[in-house]
């Protein structure tokens, strides 16, 4: 049976971007058909699983901390990272200009006014490490929502329910869309089949056994289905061979499965442009996720900067290929190697401060939202935080001696394909050190951590003081062997900055609009090639508002 139901608005996808829109068409009388093709308990989708961090332009939390923030230094960080070279980046510019007024003005109060609260020190992530015109944040920007990213799923959550209660959103879930309806050159419904019910947890790979067909009609459909990090086939397809290298033969995943890039093909095949499909955001330091919720799920290393990198072939990482300073750079430069992996080698004094891991799950301190909860587990426990330590104890990548040989040995053990050279790792690790002994030094790395240190939030909890890695005092001794970590796609869906997605020609293709990571979280792709962290569930907010408002 064919199951029928019109709307004003029909909203694919229940992530952050499809709450924001739903509730945005809602809260000006539209009525709204919220659809997923996962059931009720996924219900925020890939934002439930952040840290919860917002790129935003000189606030109260960053002057607190002596930041000095512009709208002009962050334009000029934004453009020296994306470097917009294509015709086609025409939109995704303008969408990116049109989010740094956003960050910079209305996003804090008017998330502040809706629930939203941040944690006092401010993150500095992508540091760029290069020139003062190239990638990278020259100062911290990175505002981690207290809850994480249940924290920032449930404001807009709270939002649509209400307005589910008010009969302005209907929800449709375990709906899997597989067809646009086009008439007369416009989207006004969708089709498509509805899923058996499964009981599987977040995350979890659930059924996709067919129970019925559905039809549905609307004014305006918007399409907020995420990227295609999931499906890792797809990630090779649209891999930029000539600007990182081969694409990874192996590599762990970000994302659940789910996040496979279905709708966007629905789209395409219904007349919608993409662009910039080669420009994608994946992370170096992925870990095996131990107690893994989806299929080979990963986890990311956040790193603070005083972990030693060496590449699969025992030569250590230059500059700026550093922890936290360039992503792609820095993936470039492994796969450089011919392999796909990578080591940090560390002390105990580094993983206790400097650690973080990145997911709502990994941090239930700032999950929790207490106070209580950060200071016993960052400033007054004892060893690294519990994820880490457990991460530490039971997780396939790490290796934990007493001695440098004895490191080696184990390292060799998980990669002996690649054997690393103990006295080449000596010699690295020796000079190193001797680089300690002063204030001032001609090691790259020591000057960027003195100068984190600079920053009392990286001094208070992200930054180690610099010390000797080979000092038994200092450890014991750990390597980490670090994967290539599936992430999330920059480019997609064209739109303009009212998200309504265009044909290929450059028209509108009226009735449908894209927001979030479909649509390259803005325009086909606001980012250009590189991110800066805290933009992707702020390009959801943003973008999912304007097409929320625009229907």
């Amino acid at each position: 049976m064919t199951l029928k139901q019109s709307a004003d608005v029909i909203v694919v996808g229940a992530g952050l971007a499809g709450l924001v829109a739903a509730s945005e068409a809602a809260s000006r009388g539209r009525k709204v058909l919220l659809l997923d093709q996962e059931g009720e308990q996924s219900l925020g989708g890939q934002a439930h699983w952040s840290l919860g961090g917002l790129f935003m332009i000189d606030t109260p939390e960053q002057r607190r901390m002596g930041i000095r923030d512009s709208h002009a230094l962050a334009l000029s960080d934004w453009m020296g990272s994306a470097q917009f070279d294509r015709p086609e980046d025409e939109n995704p510019r303008k969408t990116a200009e049109a989010f740094l007024d956003f960050s910079a003005g209305e996003m804090r109060p008017w998330l502040h006014s809706i629930g939203y609260r941040w944690f006092p020190v401010v993150g500095w992530a992508e540091r760029g490490g290069a020139l003062a015109n190239g990638h990278g944040n020259s100062v911290p920007r990175f505002h981690i929502t207290w809850g994480t990213g249940p924290g920032t799923v449930a404001p807009f959550e709270r939002l649509v329910r209400a307005a589910h209660e008010a009969g302005q959103i209907t929800f449709a879930f375990r709906h899997r869309v597989t067809n646009l309806i086009v008439t007369n050159g416009a989207a006004c419904g969708v089709s498509g089949d509805v899923l058996s019910t499964d009981p599987a947890e977040r995350g979890r790979s659930s059924n996709r056994d067919v129970s019925d067909s559905f039809e549905y009609s609307a004014q305006s459909v918007i399409v907020t289905t995420g990227g295609i990090g999931g499906d890792h086939d797809m990630v090779r397809a649209h891999w930029p061979t000539d600007r990182l290298g081969p694409a990874p033969k192996r590599m762990v995943a970000g994302v659940p499965d789910y996040v496979d890039g279905q709708m966007q093909r629905v789209a395409i095949e219904a007349g919608a442009d993409a662009i910039n499909g080669d420009r994608m955001w994946h992370y170096t330091e992925g870990l095996a996720n131990w107690n893994s919720i989806w299929p080979n799920h990963g986890i990311r290393i956040l790193p603070g900067p005083s972990s030693m990198w060496f590449d699969a072939l025992g030569q250590r990482m230059e500059a700026p290929f550093l922890p936290g300073f360039d992503t792609l750079g820095t993936l470039k430069r492994i796969l450089s190697t011919g392999h796909e992996h990578s080591w940090f080698i560390l002390t105990q004094k580094i993983i206790e401060k400097e650690f973080a891991l990145s997911g709502s799950e990994q941090n239930p301190d700032l999950t929790s939202g207490k106070w209580s909860s950060v200071l016993k587990a960052r400033l007054m426990g004892k060893g690294a935080p519990a994820p880490v330590e457990a991460f530490k104890k039971h997780g396939e990548d790490f290796v934990v001696a007493d001695t440098l040989d004895q490191l080696i040995v184990g390292m060799n053990k998980l990669t002996p394909d690649t054997p690393l050279d103990p006295v080449r790792i000596r010699e690295q690790i020796e000079a190193r050190d001797m680089q300690i002994e002063n204030e001032f030094s001609k090691d790259a790395q020591i000057t960027a951590i003195r100068g984190a240190r600079a920053y009392k939030g990286d001094r208070l909890i992200r930054t180690a003081k610099p010390h000797r890695i080979l000092e038994q005092e200092n450890g014991p001794l750990i390597a980490v062997r670090l994967n290539i970590l599936t992430r999330k796609s920059l480019g997609g869906l064209h739109t303009n900055l009212s998200s309504q997605v265009l044909r290929p020609d450059g028209t509108v293709f009226d009735g449908l609009f894209a927001a979030g990571e479909v649509a390259g979280f803005g325009g086909g792709g606001y980012h250009g090639y590189n991110a800066l962290e805290g933009t992707f569930l702020g390009g959801c907010i943003f973008s999912g508002r304007a097409a929320g408002r625009a229907t």
